[in-house]
């Protein structure tokens, strides 16, 4: 261990929810000054494990040692009083406060009182130009980038004086230029001595950033190796237990009919500002169209157009039949109708009703179906069963059909949502981000899904952040940027260099 104690070290933490044992006798150290990951499938027990050290949960047994020192955490007021910050993978942000207001908000009395907002402020600035986070205080929240509002989420926890930083799944909603910027943030922080811990599933990222990597799998920690002795395939079959293909493996596509003929697409929002300009595109049968762009640049309302959340002007066909974009027959069932099936970007707002059990949320949208009905009454038992039945075979863990959504992990509520939405057979699968905060083993799966669907000769619209997605899973590639086309290419002759000027705007030619 050498002279110098440990930031943290934990000692045989254990913690049960019922009869699932989310932490078994769990002992971990991590250095001062450094950042040290932790990995693991979805359910693994790293978010418990963190939260017990912020004071979210109290362990059933076990120490915590901070800085060598024995220190009970009963809450997270007394995690922050012990020099610890976390930043959440789904930010406790206050949309319509500003940036300053959020950052005081909770440390207006005691030890950190600031006697005026004025020096606040002060202290706010030189923070965010100590470790080159660059805010606006006065900036409202709900108007700034999720990039941002991430900075603003790590000045809090700076703000309270935090020595130790723990990050959940930090980079799930930032494009990948964000992503770098962050890490930038992140090594600063750990060459001002600062200790970071840093939950994610993206081996990557682990790769690139962190000095050392633990790893867990079903709520035991089952390795703790330094990053530069180990390599991603290596830790994708620590997570998981078994070799994981970190490739999609896929064959060429074998495009068929026209499914979906989008032509001069135009949306306009409620502040008169336009966000699709003149949309134009096509998917066929049997392959995947992958929509390439920085998060805000038209994508989100592309797919709420076409999956029937959001009206539009200009003309979309299915099959050939021309469909209502702006009547009584625009909405999500008319277009379940017409053979479209849709996994929205954020599952838990838009996919799943988040206080409903699994088999109510597998039938979410599809309740007026025939076969979910007898007479006045659903079919409950029946829609139990095939619930059940899905669950088994998309591997949602736990499999247990009367559990609320909430109760599931993120990566299992996305296996949910595609279950419902891929067993459909549809002609047409909207997916936006199919991935997002899902581990390694459950993107190998969810990849496999979306390639099988393609070879049974369906057409696939995906929209992903990940350019590793996009470039992996795509048979073709539009890129989106300021609510227009920017170009059309090809997996196998293009990089992610090309990509990412066409999602800033840069065509060959200059910019747009």
């Amino acid at each position: 261990m050498g002279d110098q104690a440990p930031a943290i070290e934990l000692r045989g933490i254990s913690k049960a929810f019922g009869p699932v044992q989310a932490n078994k006798d769990i002992s971990l150290s991590v250095a001062k000054g450094a950042i040290h990951g932790i990995i693991g499938e979805n359910g693994a027990g790293k978010s418990t494990l963190m939260s017990i050290l912020y004071g979210f949960y109290k362990a059933d047994r076990g120490e915590i040692l901070i800085n060598g020192q024995e220190t009970q955490i009963p809450d997270s007021q007394a995690a922050i009083a012990a020099g610890i910050g976390m930043v959440f993978q789904h930010f406790k942000l206050v949309e319509n406060f500003t940036v300053l207001e959020n950052v005081v908000l909770g440390a207006e009395e005691g030890a950190l009182l600031r006697t005026t907002m004025s020096n606040a402020r002060r202290h706010l600035t030189e923070i965010a130009e100590e470790y080159e986070m660059d805010v606006d205080p006065d900036a409202v929240i709900e108007e700034i980038g999720v990039g941002m509002q991430q900075r603003v989420e790590i000045l809090k926890s700076l703000y309270r004086e935090a020595e130790i930083l723990i990050l959940d799944e930090p980079t799930g909603v930032l494009t990948p230029a964000e992503a770098d910027h962050l890490f930038r943030i992140l090594r600063g922080l750990r060459d001002e001595g600062k200790t970071i811990i840093l939950i994610t599933h993206k081996l990557r990222e682990i790769m690139d950033v962190t000095d050392t990597v633990s790893v867990m799998r079903r709520g035991e920690m089952t390795a703790t190796v330094k990053t530069a002795e180990t390599s991603p395939e290596a830790l994708a079959e620590l997570m998981v237990g078994r070799k994981v293909l970190l490739r999609v493996d896929k064959k060429p596509a074998q495009p068929g009919r026209t499914v979906l003929k989008v032509d001069n697409l135009k949306v306009v929002d409620d502040d008169k500002v336009e966000r699709l300009k003149g949309i134009s595109l096509e998917v066929r049968a049997g392959e995947i169209l992958g929509i390439a762009g920085v998060s805000g640049n038209g994508q989100s309302e592309l797919l709420r157009v076409l999956g029937g959340i959001e009206r539009a002007t200009g003309q979309v066909e299915i099959n050939g039949q021309q469909i209502d974009l702006t009547g009584r027959h625009s909405d999500g069932r008319s277009r379940r109708e017409r053979g479209i099936a849709h996994v929205p970007e954020d599952r838990q707002r838009a996919g799943l009703i988040m206080d409903f059990a699994a088999w109510e949320n597998i039938v979410f949208g599809y309740q007026w179906d025939p076969a979910y009905n007898n007479g006045w009454l659903m079919d409950n038992a029946g829609i139990r069963e095939e619930t059940e039945g899905k669950m088994e075979r998309f591997d949602v863990r736990p499999p247990h059909a009367h559990l609320e959504a909430k109760s599931f992990s993120g990566g299992n509520q996305q296996k949910l949502v595609l279950a419902r939405e891929i067993e459909r057979n549809p002609d047409l699968l909207l997916v936006g981000q199919p991935t997002r905060g899902v581990d390694i083993g459950a993107i190998e799966f969810i990849h496999q899904q979306i390639v099988d669907l393609r070879d049974a000769g369906k057409a696939i619209l995906l929209v992903s952040v990940e350019l590793d997605e996009i470039m992996g899973l795509s048979d073709r590639i539009a890129v989106m940027f300021d609510g227009k086309i920017m170009g059309e290419r090809l997996p196998g002759e293009t990089n992610e260099g090309e990509l990412g000027l066409l999602m800033a705007g840069v065509t060959n030619g200059g910019s747009a």
